[in-house]
């Protein structure tokens, strides 16, 4: 386990676990939302974001927590492991809230400099929505990697928990 990815819905946790892993086995960790987003919410440039992305997938070790699809092609070939947070909705609305509440004004640690925490309609919608119109996707490409890669499907805070305390058992 030297390259994972973690993908999933908002609110699923990725970034959370993204940094525990990193810290239980000692590897840098790299959050999409930080390198695609630039203050005040503006986008980086496709190409540049591609590049940057393709910068960490040449790196020996690597964890990294984000979906975008857009560059979903080239890392998935270059991990080893990938780690789907295949969590409820609802949890998931529960906590997009709770993370607005906890840094409202203020940068998450995981997100680009200048940008606040914020929760509007778009976001909250693609919540709801994603597991109708992400997760198929998801699934289908997955399917294609499945037996190349160490796939880990989480489906409750108690999975991940085990999860992390069986990979701290085995260090």
């Amino acid at each position: 386990m030297k390259r994972v990815l973690i993908i999933g819905s908002g609110g699923a946790g990725k970034s959370t676990l993204a940094r525990r892993l990193g810290e239980a086995l000692g590897i840098e960790v790299f959050h999409l939302d930080k390198i695609h987003w630039r203050p005040n919410w503006t986008e980086s440039p496709k190409d540049e974001f591609r590049k940057a992305v393709e910068d960490v997938i040449k790196q020996d070790a690597w964890i990294m927590d984000g979906n975008f699809g857009g560059t979903m092609e080239i890392r998935l070939p270059a991990c080893d492991t990938v780690i789907f947070l295949d969590f409820s909705r609802t949890v998931c609305l529960y906590r997009v809230i709770k993370r607005r509440l906890t840094y409202r004004g203020t940068n998450r640690p995981d997100m680009a400099e200048g940008c606040n925490e914020k929760i509007d309609l778009e976001f909250l919608h693609w919540v709801w929505t994603f597991p109708t119109r992400a997760k198929p996707a998801i699934e289908e490409r997955l399917k294609r990697f499945g037996k190349e890669k160490m796939l880990f499907r989480l489906r409750s805070r108690r999975e991940v928990e085990d999860s992390l305390m069986n990979l701290e058992k085995k260090e």
